[in-house]
């Protein structure tokens, strides 16, 4: 918690994060020892987060609320996405066998916005939600190509460029050589760089918008796959990127 934060807005916060990540209905005494508090505490915590919709309340414990996907719903059209982006995901799909994903960096964050992976999906190495490896992921490279070089060095200073594998860059220098490449080619590709045995492939749309915000366009799948079909992969990108018109 950071003092300018109240603590019951932290808790709170943190309760939804909690039963967010669980993969499975959380009980109010398993979430009081997560948070080291009261029993109390979280109840009053839960009843308010459950009166608005955000939590539900299950025989097994506390799970996301109805009012989560209408929160997703918002932050999908605060962002402007141009009409039947997730038809287009889906044709994507369908087109190089690959998962696919929006992506966008919006306000000093990275977002897998939407995606054609299955929910239960747990394997799957790009969720939606926040992206914490971007400067590991072809879609991050994509996306953070696109920003004035103050607002790139802003971000990663922000977030760090961790090791992932052996293979994911951590160096400032060869980082920017590597965006320069992006910027040159038209594409970017993260092969084995956040997750070992995947290789992601990403095109950025055209931007940055008004709002400062950059979208992209990626798959992801094995990478001996990848290695077999990656000049077709990467037209089907391009070919889907072209068909979205930035929103208004």
């Amino acid at each position: 918690m950071t003092s300018s934060t109240p603590q019951s807005v932290d808790r709170a916060l943190a309760i939804l994060d909690a039963v967010a990540d669980a993969p499975r209905p959380v009980g109010a005494k398993e979430l009081a020892r997560g948070l080291g508090c009261s029993l109390s505490t979280v109840y009053h915590l839960l009843g308010a987060l459950t009166a608005r919709g955000h939590l539900t309340r299950t025989t097994e414990g506390y799970a996301p609320g109805p009012r989560v996907p209408a929160l997703h719903r918002s932050f999908q059209r605060h962002l402007r996405l141009a009409p039947g982006v997730g038809e287009l995901l889906g044709r994507l799909r369908r087109a190089t066998g690959a998962e696919a994903y929006y992506t966008a960096y919006r306000g000093g964050l990275i977002t897998v916005v939407d995606s054609t992976a299955p929910v239960t999906d747990i394997a799957n190495p790009f969720t939606p939600g926040p992206e914490i490896r971007a400067h590991a992921t072809a879609h991050g490279k994509a996306l953070l190509a696109g920003l004035p070089r103050p607002v790139r060095r802003r971000y990663l200073d922000e977030h760090g460029m961790a090791r992932f594998t052996d293979r994911t860059i951590t160096a400032a220098d060869r980082f920017e050589a590597e965006l320069t490449r992006v910027r040159g080619q038209g594409f970017a590709v993260s092969m084995g760089e956040a997750d070992p045995a995947y290789t992601c492939l990403a095109v950025a749309l055209p931007g940055p918008r008004a709002d400062g915000s950059v979208h992209a366009l990626s798959v992801s799948l094995a990478t001996a796959e990848f290695r077999k079909r990656h000049g077709a992969i990467r037209g089907a990108v391009a070919r889907a990127a072209a068909e979205l018109v930035p929103g208004a």
